[in-house]
């Protein structure tokens, strides 16, 4: 079984940064893709942006320029500095990830989602 575990949310004025974590833990072999996404009230999921293992990224455009994926793979963490925050990206934050990890005597490859932060840009 694996757990990913995010922190890092809260309240922040436009304008203002703040860094999200998330953490990976279990019986994990390797992670492929790291993601973080994020869902507004009365709205769908949506990709935020994502990083593979080798280190390539990819952003929605929305925050392009003004938020940066990284991940330290010894830690199996993945992090999303966002800057410039604005109104409009007040969401519930989850990361994702896709990984081969052991269940029992089983290996498997598959994704798994974190609880969510929350993430608040108000004056």
């Amino acid at each position: 079984q694996v757990q990913l575990v995010e922190s890092g949310g809260g309240l922040v004025q436009p304008g203002g940064s703040l860094r999200l974590s998330c953490a990976a833990s279990g019986s994990i072999l390797s992670i492929y893709h790291m993601g973080w996404y994020r869902q507004a009230p009365g709205k769908q999921r949506e990709l935020v942006a994502s990083i593979i293992s080798g280190g390539s990224t990819n952003y929605s455009d929305s925050v392009k320029g003004r938020f940066t994926i990284s991940r330290d793979n010894a830690k199996n963490t993945v992090y999303l500095q966002m800057n410039s925050l604005k109104p409009e990206d007040t969401a519930v934050y989850y990361c994702n990830a896709d990984m081969k990890y052991y269940h029992g005597t089983y290996t498997v490859v598959g994704g798994s989602w974190g609880q969510g932060t929350q993430v608040t840009v108000s004056s």
